[in-house]
């Protein structure tokens, strides 16, 4: 039952089919009708995006109720802290909504390497330090990573979705702008 689709969506993509006069769109990487992202990534987002044919599974993956979990890899500006990344690990106020905890961890140095470059690069200062973290979290509402990271202190240089549930975007073995039929999370 081919009802579920894995993309690796570049940076500068916006998830939608419909044509954009400035950024690209999911109709010039796939081309199968009836499918829809489950979620959305943000334009300056990166990494695995699902999409599907089938409502009920997208309401699964999609929606915060059902506590799937997504997790990002996210290139942080400025000196590790770990007593400011904590804050990522409990309920945080946001103005619009109040955030579950997140798992966080530090990667290992180089861990991020087997990352794909991005298009453009990220701006990169020589005296001001950064850092990547993982976060897993199980809502995903409007730039929520983002937003938190920023509340915490650290500006996001990059933020890559690398799995949602069981589905990892290294294990699926996707190239950046490639997709593929995959099994559901």
């Amino acid at each position: 039952m081919n009802d579920l689709i894995a993309f690796n969506k570049p940076y500068g993509v916006i998830c939608q089919f419909s044509a954009h006069e400035k950024y690209g769109t999911l109709k010039d990487y796939i081309r199968q009708p009836g499918f829809y992202p489950a979620g959305r990534l943000d334009t300056d987002s990166e990494g695995l995006l699902l999409l599907t044919n089938n409502g009920r599974l997208q309401a699964q993956i999609a929606e915060p109720k059902h506590g799937k979990e997504k997790t990002y890899w996210a290139q942080l500006e400025g000196g590790y802290h770990p007593e400011k990344l904590v804050l990522l690990t409990k309920c945080m106020d946001l103005g619009d909504f109040i955030t579950q905890p997140a798992e966080v961890r530090l990667l290992e140095a180089g861990e991020a390497e087997c990352l794909w470059p991005r298009n453009p690069p990220i701006r990169e200062r020589k005296t001001v330090p950064d850092f990547w973290v993982e976060i897993k979290i199980s809502e995903g509402k409007n730039r929520q990573v983002r937003r938190m990271t920023a509340k915490a202190g650290y500006p996001c240089l990059r933020l890559v979705r690398v799995a949602v549930g069981k589905l990892n975007v290294f294990d699926l073995g996707l190239g950046l702008g490639e997709w593929s039929f995959c099994s559901r999370p």
